[in-house]
């Protein structure tokens, strides 16, 4: 990949815009996420999310598993970000969200990998787990934009965002894929350690739609706008109903969404007996069904 040739020169915390900085300054105490850890990142501090003042990535590529529309012939992008601000219980990706599997990258590093990632082909630039180094992907953004960078951005969150630090993100995110996991304080509460889940989440959505409106598709191809991820959980424990009523009276009817069907039980799942098993064929289209008959826009 192209970040290891280091082409780009080294950067002055000075140069970059004044949304940088803020976000940098966010981090020092860190009041990036809605933890609110307020521990010093810079100085080697971590907290929630187990990263301190330099991401960690665990890898950079094409991805060709994404939503259809973010894929293309070159596949979407991909930088997926070690540590999260979520404790899931049932998280796919523990060994990198919860183990914080990867390598310390500088964010001229990242701005090679991105410019990697369009030599390469591919659609867009899609972040995976962002929140907790947002201050690192817009300073690495200005610098590969410098440097040429024009492929869309994708914001792939799970959707625990602070309203305040989302604002800062205006105009460096094309795309919003955030989940909806819950849309009850006591499920996100036992299941991802965040009681505060729904609220933070949905009061997120809507300053995501308000930044980049319904998804926009060019010739088959994501180009701006939200993309929710709703992760089916057995039992209705993910409050599906209560998501999709959310979406298509508070924020459009024209939201695009993908009910996911993937769950299966992982990590420590088997400690919760009600997640301890897949949902059915009917619980997933019940969700299907009632999502279309309330008018979004549901991917295939």
């Amino acid at each position: 990949m192209r970040y290891e040739t280091m082409t780009i020169l080294p950067a002055n915390i000075g140069s970059f815009s004044e949304p940088v900085r803020k976000l940098r300054e966010s981090m020092n105490p860190c009041t990036l996420c809605p933890r609110q850890c307020k521990v010093y990142r810079g100085r080697g501090q971590v907290g929630f999310c187990g990263i301190g003042g330099r991401a960690v990535v665990s890898s950079v590529g094409p991805h060709f598993g994404e939503e259809s529309v973010l894929v293309g012939g070159g596949g979407s992008g991909t930088i997926f970000f070690a540590g999260c601000n979520l404790g899931c219980v049932f998280c796919q990706n523990f060994d990198i969200s919860h183990h914080r599997a990867g390598r310390k990258m500088t964010i001229e590093q990242l701005a090679e990998a991105m410019l990697g990632l369009q030599d390469y082909g591919c659609s867009n630039i899609n972040f995976v787990t962002p929140t907790h180094v947002a201050a690192a992907i817009t300073a690495a953004l200005e610098l590969a934009r410098k440097g040429g960078l024009k492929l869309p951005t994708v914001y792939n969150t799970g959707g625990y965002d602070s309203v305040e630090t989302l604002k800062l993100l205006e105009g460096f995110v094309d795309i919003y894929m955030p989940d909806m996991k819950y849309g009850d304080s006591k499920v996100s509460e036992e299941l991802s350690a965040a009681p505060d889940y729904p609220q933070v989440n949905f009061a997120a959505v809507k300053e995501m739609h308000r930044q980049v409106g319904d998804l926009q598709v060019t010739d088959g191809l994501a180009a701006r706008g939200l993309l929710v991820r709703h992760l089916v959980l057995p039992e209705n424990l993910a409050g599906s109903f209560e998501v999709i009523d959310f979406l298509a009276e508070q924020i459009s009817d024209k939201t695009t969404i993908n009910v996911m069907d993937q769950y299966r039980p992982c990590y420590k799942a088997s400690s919760h007996p009600k997640i301890n098993q897949r949902p059915t064929f009917e619980e997933i289209e019940s969700v299907r069904q009632y999502a279309i008959e309330k008018g979004l826009n549901v991917l295939d």
